[in-house]
Order: C-alpha cells, then sequence, then structure tokens
C-alpha cells in the first residue's frame, strides 16, 4: 500500500497523484507547514488559479543555473565517450574539467545501461549534489520518497510514470554526508553528433536523480 505523500501531489510524481490521499504525518514543526502547504496547494488547484506543474517549472526556472551545470556535465558525456569513462572514474574530477567544483563531498556518478537503472535518494536527511543541481525538490526530501524508495523503487518509479522492464536492474543509492550521487542517463539514438548546447535542454533534474530517462 502507498505511503500517503507529505507534501503537495505535483512535487511528487512527475504530474499528478491521487489529491486524496491522506496526510498521516504529525503536525509538530515542519510537519505542520507540510500540511500547510499541501493544503494552500490543493485549493489553488481546485480554484485553477494554479496548474499541475506551475510549481515544478518556476522553482526549475529560479535554479535553471545550477540544473544546467549537471546537464552540460551529462551532455559532455554523452558527447565524448573518453570523458564519460572519465565522469564515470572520478566524478569530482571530471565535473572539475569543465569549470564545475563540487563543494559539498565526493561526487560519484552512476550509469545507466539497457539491463541497469539507477536512482538516488538519502535516507537520512537531504544530502544532495547541489553544486550541481541547486535545492532538492520536496519530495526528495519528503519522508514518503526517503523511507520507500529504498523498500519499494518501482513502485515509487511508477509513480513518476517510469515503469521499467522486468529484466531491467533498479539499484538505488544511498546518498551520505561523504558522498553525493549523480546519474548518467542512456543518451538518445544520435546524441554522439549532436552539438552540447541541443543536448542541455534534454537532460532534466528527474534524470539525473533517477526517476525519469532520456
Amino acid at each position: 500500500m502507498p505511503i500517503p505523500s507529505p507534501v503537495p501531489p505535483s512535487r511528487f510524481s512527475a504530474d499528478a497523484v491521487d489529491p486524496k490521499r491522506p496526510v498521516v504525518e504529525g503536525h509538530d514543526g515542519a510537519d505542520y507547514y507540510a500540511l500547510m502547504t499541501e493544503a494552500l496547494h490543493k485549493i489553488l488547484l481546485e480554484k485553477q488559479l494554479l496548474a499541475q506543474g506551475d510549481t515544478d517549472r518556476v522553482i526549475a526556472a529560479l535554479e535553471a543555473p545550477n540544473v544546467t551545470w549537471g546537464a552540460r556535465i551529462v551532455a559532455e558525456a554523452w558527447r565524448d565517450a573518453a570523458y564519460a569513462e572519465r565522469l564515470v572514474a572520478d566524478g569530482s574530477k571530471a565535473a572539475a574539467e569543465l569549470g564545475f567544483k563540487i563543494k559539498e563531498a565526493k561526487l560519484v556518478v552512476v550509469r545507466n545501461t539497457p539491463a541497469l537503472h539507477n536512482v538516488i535518494v538519502c535516507t537520512l536527511c537531504s544530502c544532495y549534489p547541489r553544486s550541481l543541481l541547486g535545492q532538492p525538490p520536496w519530495w526528495y526530501i519528503s519522508k514518503n520518497y526517503r523511507a520507500r524508495t529504498v523498500r519499494e523503487p518501482r513502485a515509487v518509479l511508477a509513480e513518476f510514470g517510469l515503469d521499467l522492464p522486468a529484466d531491467v536492474e533498479v539499484r538505488v543509492h544511498d546518498s551520505n554526508a561523504d558522498m553525493r550521487y549523480l546519474v548518467l542517463p542512456m543518451a538518445p539514438e544520435g546524441a554522439a553528433d549532436w552539438p552540447v548546447e541541443k543536448l542541455i535542454p534534454l537532460v532534466t533534474r528527474h534524470m539525473l536523480v533517477g526517476t525519469a530517462v532520456a
């Protein structure tokens, strides 16, 4: 049975989730504000003052420079197989080649393949590669995502609209104080021949965390 989400529906999935899903977390501290935020979000949706996805689009626009940095690294890896190998071998060092300094911790890049899909979580708190992706989205730090992703990753990914074949292994990576993870998605066909500027817009935050594919 799905664990109720403590955050506004559109912040958990790529689109919408069940708006009638009850919230069962406590009312103290941060949980109180999460409840109030969800209530306001639902009212705005019901009154058609806000559309599903509007909040994500505004936040993405505010954080575009950081998200673009992560996308820039992936785009370079898609175009240059040698760079992709260096990126997987030492993420922090490879990022520095493009002028991006990873400030929080060691950057570990995990590569998706036809047989393997990677997804990132931080079960203890909110460890996230902010140097490349900006602040984490609400769903990433929610108790729902943090608890369920390690137990039932396929179910969580399905709520993002990502249904993987049964023969694809799903591997969950738990970020911590010493290590930040970034997913290297599989490149679209022909990406090696495209300019970086054309590839960057194709890379989303969801892909870099593993909740979507290219």
